[in-house]
C-alpha cells in the first residue's frame, strides 16, 4: 500500500534543495526524479554540454556519440518523461534494431545475433547442433538471474549489510560465485558461441572470465526489450531530457566544475565551484566516480578504517581507446553494431585486466550509426567509432606515444577484416584514451566503467548510493549499485528515489 504523505511532510519535501554533480544519464535521471518529488534541483556540469560519457562530438557534418550506443530497457528512459505526464515520443525517437550485433571471428566467419530465435538457433546448429538445447537452457537460466538480479534487486538500496545477507542464499542458488564465461560454458561447448554469449560483461567494464554470473542477466535483458537506437544518436536522448529539465525549471549550470563538496562535522551543506561561488543545499548527489569524489572533493578526511580498507581493495574496470572516424565512401555490408574477436581472447583480456599491458591481438566493438541513421554523416559518407578495451592508467602507459600506434593498429585490423581500403577513405578522425576518462570525466585510473563488476564488488560491496561516511551525500552512476551501462545508471536514480 502506498504511504500517504502528510501536508507537513509535503511542505518539508518542497523545501528540499538538492545539487546534482555531473550530467550523465544517472545525474539527469536523479535530477528529474527529485524534481518530481518537489525538490528544488540544481544540476552542475563541468563541460559546456550535458551527457557525461554520452556527450556528442561534431566534426564537419559528422555526428559522433561519445559513449553509450546500445540502448536496452527503454522503459527506464520513458519513465523520466512519464513522471511529468509527458509523452516520450514528443522528445525522442527510439528504433529497434533487427540485427543486434554481428560477431566476426579471426577466420572471417560471421554470426548475426538478434531477437529472432529461429535464426539464432539455425546459426547455432551450424556451429554445433548439440549447443541448440544448451542455448535454450542457458536462456532459461539467465531469465531466473534477470528476475532476481534486475527485476527484484536493481533498484533496491544495498546500504545495510543485512539486506545483502538476506539475498545471499538466492544469489548463491543462481551460481553467482561462477564467472559469466564459466556459466555459459556449462551449457555451451562451441568456443565461438561461448565468446558471443559471455561477452556482455565487457559492456559494463568487466572481464567475462572473472565477472560474477549475475551479469549474465544482460543476455536476457536484451531478449526481453530488444536493442534500440536513438534516431539522431544517443545524444538526442540527452537533448530530449535537457528540454524536459528546462521545462520543469531545473537549474542547469554548465561550464563550471565543482572543486569542493562542503561539509561540517560530517554533514553536507553544499558545493564550491571553480569560480569560488558557493551553493548551499540539503543534499549533494554525485553522478561522478565515487573514489574520485572521496579523494578529491571532500576536504574533511572523515573515513573509518573499514571504509579505507574497502576503498583500497577495489579493482577497477579496463580503460578504453575510442577511435572516431568518418569516411568519404559508405560500407553498406557493415552492420550497425559489430564485435570483432581477436584470436587469443582470454589471453588478451588477461593482459588488459591483470598484466596491465597492451597486446596486438585486439578485440573491438565497431559502431556504424549511419547504417540506421543517415543524418549522422554527410550524404554519401559513413560515420563510425571503434572501441578497444585497453589497460586502465594503473598501467602507466604513455598514451601520447601509444595513442597513435594504437590508432594505426586498429585501422590495419579493420582494413583487413571489415573495411577494405579504409585508410585512404578516412576524411575526419580523432581518438580518446584513458587519459580523457581520467582528466575530463574524473574517473580513477581512467577506467571506462568505474570499479569492476565482480561479486565482491557488487550490491552492498560497491560504493553505496547513500554515503557510508557523510550525511546528505549520495551517489548515482556506474560506481554505485547496481552498476554501469545505461539501464544500470538509470536504475541507480531509482534507488536514490527510495532513500532520499
Amino acid at each position: 500500500m502506498k504511504k500517504l504523505i502528510s501536508e507537513s511532510e509535503k511542505t518539508k519535501i518542497r523545501k528540499m534543495n538538492s545539487i546534482i554533480i555531473g550530467s550523465g544519464f544517472g545525474g539527469i535521471a536523479a535530477a528529474l526524479r527529485l524534481k518530481a518529488k518537489g525538490h528544488k534541483v540544481t544540476l552542475i556540469e563541468k563541460h559546456p554540454d550535458l551527457g557525461g560519457r554520452a556527450r556528442v562530438f561534431r566534426k564537419n557534418g559528422f555526428i559522433f556519440d561519445g559513449g553509450p550506443t546500445v540502448i536496452t530497457a527503454p522503459y527506464l528512459i520513458n519513465e523520466l518523461f512519464e513522471l511529468f505526464k509527458k509523452n516520450p515520443k514528443d522528445y525522442i525517437k527510439l528504433s529497434p534494431l533487427k540485427v543486434w550485433y554481428q560477431f566476426v571471428f579471426e577466420d572471417k566467419s560471421k554470426f548475426n545475433y538478434s531477437g529472432n530465435e529461429n535464426e539464432m538457433k539455425a546459426q547455432i546448429k551450424e556451429l554445433n547442433k548439440e549447443d541448440v538445447k544448451g542455448y535454450e537452457k542457458l536462456v532459461n537460466f539467465t531469465k531466473k538471474i534477470f528476475d532476481k538480479g534486475f527485476t527484484e534487486l536493481a533498484d533496491i538500496p544495498f546500504d545495510k549489510p543485512f539486506v545483502m545477507m538476506q539475498q545471499l542464499p538466492s544469489l548463491l542458488k543462481l551460481k553467482s560465485y561462477k564467472s559469466v564465461y564459466s556459466l555459459v560454458s556449462s551449457y555451451i561447448k562451441n568456443e565461438k558461441l561461448r565468446r558471443m554469449l559471455s561477452m556482455h560483461p565487457l559492456l559494463v567494464g568487466g572481464n567475462p572470465f572473472t565477472t560474477t554470473s549475475i551479469y549474465g542477466l544482460i543476455l536476457y535483458l536484451e531478449k526481453k526489450w530488444g536493442i534500440h537506437y536513438s534516431m539522431g544518436g544517443t545524444g538526442n536522448i540527452i537533448n530530449g531530457l535537457e528540454k524536459l529539465m528546462i521545462e520543469q525549471e531545473i537549474e542547469l549550470i554548465k561550464g563550471h566544475e565543482v572543486t569542493e563538496i562542503i561539509s561540517n562535522n560530517g554533514k553536507i551543506s553544499g558545493v564550491k565551484l571553480d569560480n569560488k561561488k558557493e551553493i548551499h543545499s540539503n543534499n549533494v548527489i554525485c553522478n561522478a566516480d565515487p573514489p574520485a569524489v572521496y579523494e578529491k572533493l571532500l576536504s574533511l578526511n572523515k573515513t573509518s578504517s573499514l571504509f579505507k580498507w574497502k576503498q583500497n581493495r577495489m579493482q577497477y574496470s579496463m580503460g578504453l581507446f575510442v577511435y572516431y572516424f568518418g569516411t568519404k565512401k559508405t560500407y553498406p555490408d557493415v552492420e550497425h553494431h559489430t564485435i570483432k574477436f581477436g584470436d587469443k581472447y582470454k589471453e588478451h583480456l588477461s593482459d588488459i585486466f591483470d598484466n596491465k599491458k597492451l597486446n596486438d591481438d585486439i578485440s573491438y566493438y565497431l559502431h556504424r550509426p549511419s547504417a540506421t541513421d543517415k543524418s549522422m554523416a554527410p550524404e554519401g559518407n559513413d560515420c563510425f567509432y571503434v572501441l578497444v578495451p585497453v589497460p586502465n592508467n594503473q598501467s602507466k602507459i604513455d598514451w601520447k606515444i601509444e595513442g597513435e600506434k594504437m590508432k594505426n593498429l586498429v585501422i590495419d585490423k579493420m582494413e583487413k577484416a571489415l573495411l577494405p581500403n579504409l585508410r585512404e577513405n578516412i576524411i575526419e578522425d580523432f581518438y580518446l584514451t584513458p587519459d580523457y576518462f581520467e582528466n575530463e570525466l574524473n574517473t580513477k585510473f581512467g577506467s571506462g566503467f568505474s570499479i569492476q563488476p565482480k561479486f565482491t564488488q557488487s550490491a552492498y560491496f560497491r560504493f553505496h548510493n547513500k554515503s557510508e561516511i557523510y550525511d546528505g551525500l549520495y551517489f548515482v552512476g556506474a560506481g554505485t549499485h547496481p552498476g554501469a551501462g545505461v539501464p544500470g545508471v538509470l536504475s541507480s536514480a531509482k534507488v536514490l528515489d527510495k532513500i532520499i
